[in-house]
C-alpha cells in the first residue's frame, strides 16, 4: 500500500542527487507551512531536525504544534527534537542550540524560517506589529545564526539557509510595504554579511524565496487570503528547493556555493526540473500570483 507521502514523492518533479541522512538541522518555526514541509523533506532522507517554535499547545486559528510536527517528522523517517521557545528570547535560542548539540552531537544546518508578516503601509502599521517583525525576522535570524556558529564550525557541511527575498533597491518594494520590506531585507542582509564573514570557516550562507504566492496559514489568515491561495503553489516547492540547496543538487550546473539569493524556480531548474505544474494547487501557471518581492 502506498502512503500519501510516498505518492507525493513519486509525483514530484524534483529528483535529488544528494541526501541529508544523518545531518542535523536546527530550524526556527516549523510547526506548519513551509518550515514543516522543508523538515519533512529532510526527514525522508533520515535527517535530524530540532524545531524551535512557540506553538506548544493547539492554537485556535493555526493548525499544528511543535509536538505534532515532531510526530510527522519521525513518521517520515527522521529524528525530531521539539523545543517550545521564542526566537526573540536569547535564553530560548541558546537553550535550543545546546539541546540540539546534546541530542544529536552537533548542528550542520541552521534554517531561519520563523517570520512575521504585515503588509500595512506606514500610516496604518501598528508599532507593535512593526516591532514584532523586526524582533522575529531580523533579530531572530541574526541571533539564531550567531549562537549556532560554534557548532556550525565543527561541522564539515555547515550551512545557514534563510527564507528571505533577493535584495533589490528598486524603490517600489519599500514603497509598497515599508515596514515588512525592512524586516525581510534585514534577514537578507544577514545572509549577505555572514556569507562574506564566514568564508574562511567554510560555512555556506544562502537565502531562498518563492517566485509565487505559497499556501500558508499566514496567507490564509490575511484579508482575502482564502481566495488568494487558490492561485498559489503548495509549500512542497520550497521544500524541494531547500533540499536541492542543502545537498548541492542545484550546483550541478556550476555556481558559487555561498552568498546566493535563490528563488525556488531558479534552484529547481538547475536541479533538472522542467515542469512546475505539479506544485500548483490547481491554477494554470499563467494564473499564479507572483510573490510580492518579484
Amino acid at each position: 500500500m502506498t502512503s500519501s507521502n510516498d505518492a507525493r514523492t513519486a509525483a514530484a518533479p524534483y529528483q535529488s542527487t544528494g541526501s541529508l541522512r544523518g545531518r542535523t538541522i536546527l530550524m526556527s518555526g516549523g510547526s506548519r507551512g513551509i518550515g514543516l514541509a522543508i523538515a519533512l523533506r529532510a526527514a525522508q532522507d533520515g535527517a535530524n531536525i530540532a524545531l524551535l517554535a512557540k506553538t506548544g499547545q493547539p492554537h485556535a486559528r493555526l493548525a499544528g504544534t511543535v509536538h505534532t510536527a515532531a510526530g510527522e517528522i519521525e513518521r517520515a523517517g527522521g529524528q525530531a527534537l521539539p523545543l517550545v521557545g521564542d526566537v526573540r528570547s536569547d535564553e530560548d535560542v541558546a537553550n535550543a542550540v545546546a539541546a540540539a548539540v546534546e541530542r544529536f552531537g552537533g548542528i550542520d544546518i541552521v534554517l531561519n524560517n520563523a517570520s512575521a508578516i504585515d503588509l500595512s503601509n506606514t500610516d496604518q502599521i501598528d508599532m507593535k506589529r512593526y516591532d514584532l517583525m523586526q524582533d522575529i525576522n531580523v533579530r531572530g535570524t541574526f541571533l539564531l545564526s550567531k549562537l549556532a556558529l560554534p557548532a556550525l564550525r565543527q561541522s564539515t557541511q555547515g550551512h545557514i539557509l534563510t527564507l528571505s527575498p533577493p535584495l533589490n533597491l528598486d524603490p517600489k518594494w519599500a514603497g509598497r510595504h515599508l515596514a515588512y520590506t525592512m524586516a525581510k531585507y534585514g534577514m537578507s542582509l544577514t545572509t549577505l554579511g555572514l556569507a562574506e564573514e564566514l568564508k574562511a570557516d567554510s560555512i555556506h550562507v544562502n537565502s531562498l524565496w518563492p517566485c509565487t504566492l505559497i499556501d500558508t496559514a499566514a496567507i490564509r489568515n490575511m484579508p482575502g487570503g482564502e481566495a488568494m491561495v487558490h492561485a498559489a503553489r503548495g509549500p512542497q516547492i520550497m521544500a524541494d528547493a531547500a533540499h536541492a540547496i542543502l545537498t548541492g543538487t542545484n550546483l550541478a550546473a556550476g555556481g558559487a556555493p555561498t552568498g546566493n539569493f535563490y528563488t525556488d524556480e531558479q534552484v529547481l531548474t538547475a536541479a533538472g526540473v522542467t515542469d512546475f505544474r505539479p506544485y500548483s494547487l490547481g491554477a494554470a501557471e499563467e494564473q499564479l500570483v507572483p510573490d510580492i518581492f518579484l
